[in-house]
C-alpha cells in the first residue's frame, strides 16, 4: 500500500510538471514573431488553438 500511494504522489508530480512545462512553452511561442514561427514549421493560429486546448 505505502508504495501504491509514492508512485501516485509521484505520478500526479510529474503529471503537474508536464502541465506547467507546456504552459511556459505556450507562452514563449506566443511571444515569438511570425517569421520565427514560420522557421519552427508552425503558424500563429496552430498556437492560438493549441494554446486553447492545452491546460
Amino acid at each position: 500500500m505505502p508504495a501504491r500511494l509514492f508512485r501516485n504522489a509521484y505520478n500526479r508530480m510529474i503529471e503537474a510538471r508536464k502541465r506547467e512545462a507546456a504552459h511556459y512553452l505556450q507562452d514563449a511561442m506566443t511571444r515569438l514573431d511570425d517569421r520565427t514561427l514560420e522557421a519552427l514549421g508552425t503558424t500563429r493560429q496552430e498556437v492560438r488553438h493549441n494554446s486553447r486546448f492545452t491546460f
